[in-house]
């Protein structure tokens, strides 16, 4: 691939690396799927950043699993989970009307069942 065309993948990876830096410490905001697209950008963008990614102590087991096996931990299922309901309840209590609750309500039943539906990472 050709410089030119991994710059957009390089910015998707760095900007999707910050966000889940700031998930980290920022209740709500999520880390893992951040995480998870900075990987797929960084595939693209850099495999130095891509093989950084693997390798992290923290995040290269989670990253490896998602791409090895399609596996989210079961802890990190657990946490989403968790964390959609009052998600959920914090937007509806700061928005007017139904539509938006209804749609997020919606959404984040399908992002639950995928994350259930997803296996266990083997190792």
């Amino acid at each position: 691939m050709s410089a030119p065309s991994r710059w957009p993948y390089l910015v998707v990876a760095y900007l999707c690396l910050a966000l889940a830096a700031v998930g980290i410490a920022v209740p709500g905001l999520p880390t893992t799927p951040f995480l998870l697209v900075a990987a797929w950008a960084a595939a693209r963008g850099s495999e130095r950043l891509h093989a950084k990614l693997r390798a992290h102590p923290r995040f290269g087991p989670l990253i490896r699993a998602w791409q090895e096996e399609g596996a989210i931990p079961t802890r990190a299922k657990v946490i989403t989970l968790l964390l959609l309901p009052p998600s959920w309840l914090i937007l509806t209590l700061h928005v007017r009307g139904w539509v938006v609750p209804a749609v997020t309500a919606a959404l984040f039943v399908v992002i639950g069942w995928f994350v259930v539906s997803r296996p266990a990472p083997r190792a």
